[in-house]
């Protein structure tokens, strides 16, 4: 496993984003924030917004700090509301995927749902957003390498919707470029 390491933004809060790509993606992102923010004496607890279906069907994940959203419903505002008071607290860590639905880790272009641009206004105090694209290669080996490739997105306060997307995209594609042996695609 091996991280592209930011600095990590003592006496703030943490939005964690992630490529969403497997029903796994949070234990590989726990595994991060151990190695990464826990590990730097700055964070103290991880909550994780996911699908409301996802935690009926797996109704373990509330005891990992998981608390439910469902689009398309009147709760979702309540749900954002939930992850802004999280983030307004310093060494919380609000685990987040902006895609809100599993794609593949190969995909080149990630899509971003609202969400986040509900959550971070509502943000009080400082709250340092991350974006890491995770990317697993197997090569040659029977057991895969994960890449955890990291990008300082600034804080609460210089929040642009569209320019963190654009940086997103830019970077993630700079990722799969470094952590994958591929073909140049010619179009």
């Amino acid at each position: 496993m091996l991280i592209s390491d930011i600095e990590i933004k003592p006496n703030h809060s943490y939005l964690l984003m992630c490529n969403h790509f497997s029903f796994l993606d949070g234990i590989l992102a726990y595994y991060l924030c151990n190695k990464s923010i826990w590990g730097k004496n700055t964070m103290q607890s991880m909550h994780i917004m996911i699908l409301k279906k996802q935690l009926q069907k797996n109704k373990w994940l509330k005891y990992c700090g998981s608390f439910s959203v469902d689009p398309g419903k009147r709760s979702i505002m309540e749900s954002f509301e939930h992850a802004a008071d999280i983030l307004s607290q310093p060494g919380n860590l609000l685990l987040f995927y902006p895609q809100g639905k599993l794609e593949s880790s190969q995909i080149r272009k990630i899509i971003f749902e609202d969400g986040i641009k509900e959550i971070v206004p509502r943000i009080k105090g400082n709250c340092q957003l991350i974006w890491s694209s995770n990317i697993i290669e197997f090569f040659e080996s029977t057991k895969p390498s994960i890449y955890y490739n990291l990008l300082d997105c600034a804080t609460n306060k210089e929040f642009d919707f569209e320019k963190l997307k654009q940086r997103v995209n830019l970077h993630h594609n700079k990722a799969i470029e470094k952590n994958f042996r591929f073909t140049d695609e010619r179009i």
